[in-house]
């Protein structure tokens, strides 16, 4: 399968985010990150698969570049790369401008919104996904 379009997702800074350098705290990033994954999910996915699916993080491999501050503009672009049984396998890259400040590699869970349970997505669910 081809990885999907980029998802572009503004992140706002707050105070709480900043650590006792002056700077965004590495957990933020991860934070940010799943904000990110979830928007993707909520702007792609039909009504229906929102209301009944839930998503939860597995894996994250993060590599931080430079250190964000309060006041920087900051966005995630967020690539779905693949689908596998319950698993969405994605990569964002956090920057400033042109700037790379993290990228993240995550693997997440599709579990059932009543059960809890791993659930598998429906065909037409993942093809809107690749644009099918």
């Amino acid at each position: 399968m081809e990885a999907t379009q980029p998802h572009s997702y503004r992140i706002a800074i707050d105070p709480q985010d900043i650590d006792f350098m002056g700077h965004v705290n590495n957990a933020s990033y991860l934070k940010w990150v799943q904000e990110a994954v979830l928007s993707h999910w909520r702007q792609l996915a039909p009504a229906d698969a929102i209301t009944k699916h839930l998503w939860v993080a597995l894996k994250h491999e993060i590599t931080y570049r430079k250190p964000a501050f309060l006041a920087d503009d900051v966005v995630a672009t967020v690539l779905l790369e693949h689908f596998h049984g319950t698993r969405a396998f994605y990569q964002t890259v956090i920057k400033r401008g042109e700037e790379v400040l993290a990228e993240v590699r995550s693997s997440w869970c599709c579990v059932d919104a009543v059960t809890l349970r791993p659930a598998r997505l429906a065909a037409s669910v993942i093809d809107a996904f690749f644009g099918r």
